[in-house]
């Protein structure tokens, strides 16, 4: 996973250090859950089966993957059997090139790290790309965190799903230099912002909530 391209968004700081440590994690471990800053393969398969929840995998759709990495969340959807128009979205160069060489051959996948090239897709969904704030603030990670939900419902025409760290997390195991927000703030927002077709799951046993946020493709609201 990596974050969104620079400059899509206005804090593009925030952006280009998260793409240089999801670059450094897939040199150092390939691409593996371990490069893409998972505990596990087991972990990062229950997380992608939460997310794809808010698709409708008896037919055929159109999925963009925000903050791609390797491509992992595609070996899944395969292996699942669905219909799907894939795009990988990432800043990483390096994360992108795996996802390449496993699959360059696919006429309906597609790779890229340029913001005007995406086109609205029926689902977005994004794993894992608010979790590590380094050392920027708190309060500063949570308006990036907004900022970017608001970007990528503008490029959901069915809905979007998303996951992050949650601030119940147990406290002697939460770390410095990664954002857990709290649900119900994050909820609140989809809600009053997005859609009121909204689902929380929470308690999945990885300290952290998914969002689902399902749509009426015919309400631009």
């Amino acid at each position: 996973m990596s974050e969104i391209i620079t400059g899509a968004l206005s804090h593009s700081g925030i952006a280009q250090n998260a793409a240089a440590y999801y670059s450094a994690r897939v040199r150092e471990f390939g691409p593996t859950p371990q490069g893409a800053d998972w505990n596990s393969k087991e972990s990062q398969a229950l997380r992608f089966d939460q997310l794809l929840q808010v698709v409708d995998q008896s037919k055929s759709f159109a999925l963009l993957d925000y903050g791609c990495g390797y491509g992992a969340l595609l070996e899944h959807i395969h292996g699942k059997g669905c219909n799907c128009a894939y795009t990988g979205f990432d800043v990483s160069a390096a994360m992108l090139e795996h996802g390449r060489t496993a699959h360059g051959n696919d006429p309906r996948v597609c790779w890229t790290n340029d913001h005007d090239a995406l086109c609205p897709a029926d689902y977005v969904v994004a794993s894992g790309i608010f979790n590590v704030k380094q050392d920027t603030p708190s309060s500063a990670w949570h308006a990036y965190a907004l900022e970017l939900l608001e970007h990528i419902d503008g490029l959901a025409v069915r809905g979007f799903a998303f996951n992050m760290l949650t601030s119940y997390s147990d406290p002697d195991r939460m770390r410095n230099d990664l954002y857990y927000a709290d649900p119900g703030v994050i909820f609140d927002y989809c809600v009053r912002n997005f859609s009121n077709q909204v689902t929380l799951a929470h308690g999945n046993g990885l300290f952290e909530f998914t969002v689902l946020v399902r749509k009426d493709p015919g309400d631009d609201s």
